[in-house]
């Protein structure tokens, strides 16, 4: 039995064009709530910042752009497209999704008990993980050359790179909690820990020395490539992807940190002024949560035994 006959639902015979709908229908689900989302908390009081409507849009279009552009006819042809294709889908497309993402807008979705069991799943100890085995999985060759032959396990492939991808960001940059030792420098480690295990399969690419993937041929041929140049340069390019993205990663980590320094030093001293009896961990829990302006509006209201 081929690979690709367990994936046997009614679906796996549908038209390109169909499993294209398929695809897009959740995406514009996904739209239509953060719209609304966006629009009840701004009548609320409580705006989602510009900064991050604009990170969650750029990844939607981004993702639009991959799958709903000529690019997904070169994918189909070399190696190098189909890398470019799966990081952007699963590193920066749902980095600037996950960024869009506030406690406010996660809201509902968390109020149903059934989501709300699932945010272990943004552990650092469970998202890492699920992420590399599934990075790993798809790069196999015999499930790889299965969602090349087949439009509907190709979407189920790209709607896990989108979704791990997600998962794996939201450690470090979502709104879910997080354990309390994963602080800066745990985050860190974690996202060198992510690039060292994405740069195992960069290198593999880079410097094996046979085809892994034999379904390119016609590809490479009219584009000039030979299979093994064709493959190392995906490779490169995943390392080069890799290392820009961590050093972007860090530095936002390194100003993420400071900043919320100083704001805890400064509610520390806004409670002090006004004899807010308000400890130190409460403020933190605050800070790292996004409710600091709450805080500081209470704190202002003696809600704490100010005077």
């Amino acid at each position: 039995m081929a690979v690709a006959d367990l994936f046997t639902p009614p679906l796996a015979g549908l038209s390109p064009a169909a499993v294209a709908l398929l695809e897009l229908t959740p995406i514009t689900a996904i739209v239509i709530a953060y719209w609304h989302r966006a629009m009840t908390l701004s009548w609320d009081d409580r705006p989602i910042p510009a900064w991050r409507q604009a990170c969650f849009g750029s990844g939607i279009f981004l993702i639009l752009a991959v799958l709903f552009s000529p690019w997904g006819y070169l994918a189909e042809e070399l190696v190098i497209a189909h890398m470019v294709e799966h990081l952007i889908l699963a590193d920066i497309a749902a980095l600037l999704l996950v960024l869009g993402l506030t406690k406010s807008v996660v809201q509902p979705i968390l109020a149903i008990p059934f989501f709300n069991r699932l945010q272990f799943l943004a552990s650092p100890l469970v998202a890492f993980p699920l992420w590399a085995i599934n990075l790993f999985f798809w790069h196999i060759p015999v499930f790889y050359e299965a969602a090349y032959g087949g439009a509907f396990i190709h979407a189920v492939e790209h709607s896990s790179f989108i979704l791990f991808g997600a998962l794996m960001w939201m450690p470090v940059f979502g709104p879910l909690p997080v354990p309390s030792w994963f602080g800066p420098g745990a985050k860190i480690i974690y996202t060198v820990g992510v690039r060292f295990t994405a740069a195992i399969l960069g290198n593999i690419l880079m410097w094996t020395q046979f085809p892994i993937y034999g379904n390119y041929a016609e590809g490479q041929v009219k584009w000039g490539l030979s299979a093994v140049a064709d493959q190392s340069v995906a490779g490169v390019i995943m390392m080069v992807e890799g290392t820009f993205l961590i050093m972007g990663v860090l530095a936002w980590t390194y100003f993420e940190s400071a900043g919320r320094s100083m704001r805890k030093q400064e509610l520390l001293d806004l409670a002090f002024s006004e004899g807010a009896d308000v400890d130190e961990k409460r403020v933190d829990r605050a800070v790292r949560s996004g409710h600091d302006d709450l805080l500081e509006k209470r704190i202002l209201a003696g809600d704490f035994g100010g005077r």
